[in-house]
C-alpha cells in the first residue's frame, strides 16, 4: 500500500469570487435608496449567499476527496489481508500441532505434579502430627515445670511469712517490755522487713483496736471459742494477715475483747452524756 497525498484545491479562484460576491453587495447598499426595497434585499442575500459557498466550496471539495482517499486506502489494507488469510491459516495448523503437543507435555506434567503432591502431602500429615507430639510433651513439661514453680513459690511464701511472723512477735515482745529503745528498733527492724517483702508483693496486714470482727476477713486463734458473739470487737493483732500480689493469702489472727471492756474514750464519752461517774449505766462490748 502507497502513500498518497489527499487533493489539494486551488483556493485563490473561489476567494476571488467571494470577494467580488462582497464588492457587489457592497455597492449595491451604496446604491440602496432611503427606504431599501424587496429586489435589493434579494440581491444583497444573493450576493452574501454566492460569495458564502464559493468561499466554502473548495474546503468541502477537500473533505470529500479525503474521505474517498482514506476508503481507498482501508479497502487496499482489506484486500491485503485476504490475500494473506492462506499464510495465517497455515500458521494456524502449525501452531494447533504445537499446542496439541504442548497440550501432551502438560498432561505429563500435571500427572507427575499429582503423584508429587501425594507424596508431600503425606510428609505434610507425618511432620503435622510429629510437632503435635512434640507440642503435647513440650506442653506437659512447661506443666510440670509450672507445678514445679508454684510449688517452690506457696514454700518460700510459707518460709517468708513464718519468718514475718516471729519478727512480729519479736516487736511485740520488745512494745510490751517497756523498753522505748529496745522497741524502737524492733520496730525499725520489723519496718525493713516488711519492706524487703513489699518489694516481691507480700504486703502485711494488720487490724486497728476497735474494728468489728468480720469472720470473711478474720480469723481466731486456734483456743478461741468457736463462735464469737454477736457485734465482738477486735483487741488486738496477734498474728499480720498477708496478701501475695492483690491475693489474700492468709486472714489476720485476732483477739476479741471480752464482755464488759471499756475503752477511755467511751468512759469520758458516757460521764459527758449521763453525768456523774455514780449514775452511768456500763456499756457493754
Amino acid at each position: 500500500m502507497t502513500d498518497r497525498a489527499p487533493l489539494k484545491v486551488a483556493k485563490w479562484p473561489f476567494l476571488l469570487g467571494d470577494a467580488l460576491f462582497l464588492g457587489l453587495a457592497y455597492w449595491i447598499m451604496l446604491k440602496v435608496d432611503p427606504f431599501i426595497t424587496i429586489w435589493q434585499a434579494v440581491a444583497l442575500f444573493l450576493c452574501v449567499a454566492a460569495g458564502t459557498w464559493l468561499a466554502v466550496t473548495p474546503f468541502v471539495w477537500e473533505h470529500k476527496a479525503a474521505l474517498r482517499l482514506a476508503e481507498s486506502e482501508s479497502l487496499a489494507g482489506t484486500v491485503e489481508q485476504i490475500k494473506n488469510l492462506e499464510s495465517i491459516a497455515a500458521q494456524i495448523q502449525t501452531a494447533t500441532g504445537q499446542w496439541q503437543s504442548a497440550l501432551d507435555s502438560g498432561n505429563k506434567v500435571l500427572e507427575s505434579a499429582q503423584q508429587m503432591n501425594s507424596r508431600m502431602e503425606a510428609e505434610a500429615a507425618a511432620f503435622a502430627d510429629f510437632f503435635k507430639r512434640a507440642d503435647e510433651k513440650e506442653k506437659s513439661h512447661l506443666r510440670l515445670e509450672v507445678e514445679k514453680l508454684r510449688r517452690s513459690e506457696t514454700d518460700w511464701l510459707q518460709v517468708v511469712v513464718r519468718l514475718l511472723d516471729h519478727v512480729y512477735a519479736l516487736q511485740q515482745a520488745g512494745a510490751r517490755s517497756g523498753k522505748t529503745e529496745l522497741a524502737e528498733n524492733l520496730s525499725r527492724f520489723q519496718a525493713a522487713c516488711r519492706d524487703v517483702t513489699r518489694r516481691v508483693g507480700l504486703v502485711p496486714v494488720e487490724i486497728a483496736h476497735g474494728v468489728p470482727f468480720d469472720e470473711k476477713h478474720h480469723q481466731l486463734p486456734d483456743d478461741a471459742p468457736a463462735k464469737p458473739t454477736a457485734g465482738a470487737r477486735i483487741d488486738a493483732t496477734l498474728a499480720s494477715g498477708y496478701t501475695y500480689q492483690g491475693q489474700a493469702i492468709r486472714s489476720p489472727i485476732v483477739s476479741l475483747q471480752t464482755a464488759g471492756e471499756i475503752t477511755a474514750k467511751e468512759k469520758t464519752a458516757a460521764a459527758a452524756t449521763n453525768g456523774p461517774a455514780d449514775t452511768a449505766q456500763p456499756t457493754l462490748i
